[in-house]
């Protein structure tokens, strides 16, 4: 007799994730699940954009990590609420995570709540947090070829950012051919290369991030 156990985890994980979207749709928190592997730069872009925003909108960071509390110690020097959410050798966040964490910090004050999801590629994009966007990142010393190799990540993926493109004049990767094979995988991709070193880029993604605020308060 064959026991469907990996249904069944996914089953559960999906009816706790429609009871987060529905309280983070009835606070009209705009909520992004930040996935990408170990390295790509999460924590930096994240540093940026908060540095950016945090005098136009109050947003709070749940900090996804086998172990330590580092980026969320970084993430709080920002000024934002921030909690860390430790998975102790899990490779991914799940909604009962999520759900627990939201017990923990101020749910009125928020209007956006960045989830940063464990480093890997694969098992992130498997688990519904209630996220609203999905933010997918590669970085340039990944190599211009994972889309084709992890297409599940930027399938389910409403954004790209193609970060560390600063270091394009020393590596062999080809930009075109990442926005080309993620846009095959995924149409509706939208894809901002971005620099977490220097900060390129960001403007224009903190400006997606903007419409989004404004256009879930409406």
């Amino acid at each position: 007799m064959k026991i469907p156990v990996v249904r069944k985890i996914l089953e559960v994980n999906e009816q706790m994730a429609e009871d987060l979207q529905s309280l983070f749709q009835e606070r009209n928190i705009l909520t992004l699940n930040m996935m990408s592997s170990p390295g790509a730069g999460k924590t930096t872009i994240l540093e940026h954009t908060l540095n950016l925003l945090k005098y136009e909108m109050n947003i709070a960071v749940f900090e996804g990590d086998i172990q330590t509390t580092n980026d969320a110690e970084r993430i709080s020097n920002t000024g934002a609420q921030t909690l860390q959410i430790n998975t102790d050798g899990a490779c991914h966040l799940d909604s009962s995570m999520v759900l627990e964490a939201t017990n923990h910090i101020n749910m009125e004050s928020i209007d956006v709540l960045f989830i940063e999801n464990v480093g890997n590629l694969v098992c992130p994009a498997e688990f519904n947090l209630g996220e609203e966007y999905r933010i997918a990142l590669l970085s340039l010393p990944e190599g211009d070829d994972k889309p084709e190799k992890y297409p599940k990540m930027f399938m389910q993926a409403d954004v790209l950012l193609v970060n560390k493109i600063d270091l394009l004049p020393y590596l062999d990767f080809d930009i075109e051919r990442v926005k080309k094979s993620a846009k095959s995988i995924n149409h509706d991709l939208t894809i901002f290369p971005v620099s977490a070193r220097t900060g390129e880029g960001v403007e224009e993604w903190c400006n997606w991030l903007r419409k989004a605020s404004a256009a879930r308060k409406k």
